[in-house]
């Protein structure tokens, strides 16, 4: 809508405004707090691989869903500070000549999970297997320290 119409188009107020919209326009794209390219694709890569955690006396144990990989396909890491990397990618299927896509649903490209790992967690001790498109990335957790004996001290008359 024109305001011009309105005749409201010379009070100070319209003024304000249509500079604050020119300027919203130039700065659009040049958000100062938009996140980098980086991390959306991280962020879309994680909401796109869902996992169950499960906790057992001994260990944890991280099942994810990996329908059609191979084991080569898939990379199970430990970072820095205790954080459990899964991670890989999904190929497109190549087009054979004289065929064509009706529909695609296949969720096809990269793929991430990050766990933060408990302190008992013994990163030395992870085993992973791939079964039927099922990922399962166990780790044992260190045994509970020793409880401090109690030590007597003697003490001396003087």
């Amino acid at each position: 809508m024109d305001l011009r119409l309105l005749g409201i188009d010379n009070t100070p107020l319209f003024h304000t405004l249509q500079h604050m919209m020119e300027a919203a326009g130039e700065d659009s794209d040049k958000s100062v707090n938009a996140p980098s390219r980086n991390y959306v694709r991280d962020a879309k890569a994680m909401a796109a691989t869902p996992a169950d955690v499960k906790e057992y006396p001994n260990s944890y144990v991280f099942v994810v869903d990996m329908p059609g990989l191979k084991s080569g396909d898939i990379k199970v890491q430990v970072e820095e500070d205790n954080v459990l990397l899964i991670s890989g990618e999904r190929k497109r299927e190549e087009e054979k000549e004289g065929a064509k896509f009706i529909r695609m649903e296949r969720r096809v490209g990269k793929f991430m999970r990050k766990f933060s790992l408990p302190e008992n967690a013994n990163t030395d001790a992870i085993s992973a297997v791939c079964q039927d498109g099922v990922l399962t990335v166990t780790v044992q957790k260190l045994p509970p320290p020793e409880p401090k004996k109690t030590k007597t001290i003697e003490v001396k008359v003087a």
